[in-house]
């Protein structure tokens, strides 16, 4: 207390240590913008997990140019396939001539390499880029079932189809085919779910997978 301060008074410049600064404009302004900011943030990790909308008219457009393009890109693979099950069918009933069971070893292999990943068509068709939206996320599971029909169950098939060319009554090789026969059948139906359910999010029928129907192969017997 100063000299001549009267008594019961304290200083007005002074403060005690129980009194607190008021926050500042400035400092007001800084939280406000940090708030805001962390605000921001939170809404666009929100925005971005959320389908893309669209226009019907441009999910029609984009789910037909993305299903052209996978047959185009596995069409290769399914006229192999075709093929590689058209010489066994032969091979089995006995009408093989003696030039086609010679070129026959040369088909299979080109049958063969069309259905795997170092075929430029195999590799753009795993590569196909999808639209955000729901309708699109159904053709990406569309692609990734497509890309296992070629890639495992026909080329499994084919390479099966090869060994039993050499060797007819080879009981691992007929054994496996069954198997790869299934696989093709149960990927093709599932691919087909998938386009149908994409039909129905865009109210609209889009080409289907180009993946033949192939028919419960013969084999040998012993």
């Amino acid at each position: 207390m100063n000299a001549n301060q009267e008594p019961g008074r304290e200083d007005a410049g002074t403060t005690t240590g129980a009194e607190a600064s008021p926050p500042t404009p400035r400092n007001r302004r800084r939280a406000l913008l940090v708030t805001v900011a962390a605000i921001v943030v939170l809404a666009v990790t929100v925005v971005s997990d959320l389908p893309v909308h669209s226009s019907l008219a441009a999910d029609v457009s984009a789910g037909q140019s993305v299903m052209s393009e996978v047959n185009a890109d596995v069409g290769p693979c399914a006229f192999a396939v075709k093929e590689s099950f058209s010489i066994h069918a032969d091979q089995v009933a006995g009408s093989l001539s003696s030039s086609d069971q010679r070129e026959a070893p040369s088909l299979l292999r080109d049958d063969l390499a069309a259905c795997s990943f170092t075929d430029d068509s195999i590799f753009e068709l795993s590569n196909i880029e999808v639209p955000g939206s729901a309708a699109g996320k159904r053709l990406g599971d569309v692609i990734d079932t497509v890309t296992l029909w070629a890639t495992s169950d026909a080329l499994g098939a084919i390479s099966d189809l090869e060994t039993l060319l050499a060797r007819p009554y080879d009981q691992t090789a007929q054994h496996d085919l069954v198997i790869r026969e299934q696989a093709l059948a149960s990927d093709r139906a599932a691919a087909f779910a998938d386009i149908s359910v994409a039909d129905q999010i865009i109210s609209a029928r889009l080409t289907e997978p180009a993946l033949p129907v192939l028919p419960h192969s013969a084999v040998h017997t012993s």
